[in-house]
């Protein structure tokens, strides 16, 4: 028997979106990337003026915003779209000043608890390929697969770079580098769910693998 909820979690820019969304599209299976939900949160306080270190507020909007992922709506090179309270923030949650503050808003145990409720509402629903930082360990660590991917930092920062340059934004690879080990940093020591490998996940490293050689991965654990 395929298993039916899936975990996939790793770093910022280790594949696991791509391949999530891949994974999920050859199952028929639902792709929930729960980072997304982090991002948006993340962007409409930024939007909306709220101090990101005010781990009170944040929490009170992560509380009071509806998030919704749905399948795609534009055909614009996205994976899916996501909509904070009915706006449509796809792309405005991959901006570079996103980057630089999902992560201490992600470490907020109200955040978490808030959208990690969510999380776990609909991944028991089954046949679902959830993909974040502590599915396996926190948000479903009953899920009959667990997979964590990883990635050196300089190849993270090279992916991410070369997204922003492919969306004709101005990137400078150095300044990723250093906000990806920055976030490595935060995300790994946190006290509310750690970025980790679950004890039972199995860790797939995609340093200089192609998503179809990572892909091939992962239909084999399948």
């Amino acid at each position: 028997m395929k298993p039916s909820t899936i975990a996939l979690d790793g770093p910022a820019a280790s594949g696991k979106s791509t391949i999530g969304e891949l994974l999920a599209q050859r199952l028929g299976y639902l792709h929930l990337d729960t980072g997304a939900m982090y991002r948006a949160v993340t962007w409409v306080a930024l939007e909306q003026g709220i101090d990101i270190a005010d781990e009170e507020a944040i929490t009170a909007l992560a509380e009071s915003i509806v998030i919704n992922i749905a399948r795609l709506t534009v055909d614009d090179g996205r994976q899916y779209t996501v909509f904070a309270d009915g706006q449509d923030v796809t792309w405005q949650i991959r901006r570079p000043e996103v980057d630089a503050n999902v992560s201490p808003v992600s470490a907020y145990p109200g955040v978490r608890r808030a959208l990690t409720d969510q999380q776990r509402q609909i991944g028991r629903q089954g046949r679902i390929v959830m993909v974040g930082r502590d599915i396996g360990t926190v948000v479903l660590p009953e899920a009959d697969l667990k997979v964590y991917l990883a990635a050196t930092a300089e190849e993270r920062a090279c992916r991410r770079h070369r997204e922003v340059l492919e969306r004709g934004e101005e990137a400078d690879y150095e300044k990723v580098l250093s906000a990806m080990r920055r976030r490595d940093k935060i995300d790994s020591e946190r006290q509310a769910a750690p970025l980790r490998p679950a004890d039972d996940a199995i860790i797939i490293d995609t340093t200089g693998l192609s998503i179809a050689e990572v892909l091939d991965r992962m239909e084999e654990l399948v």
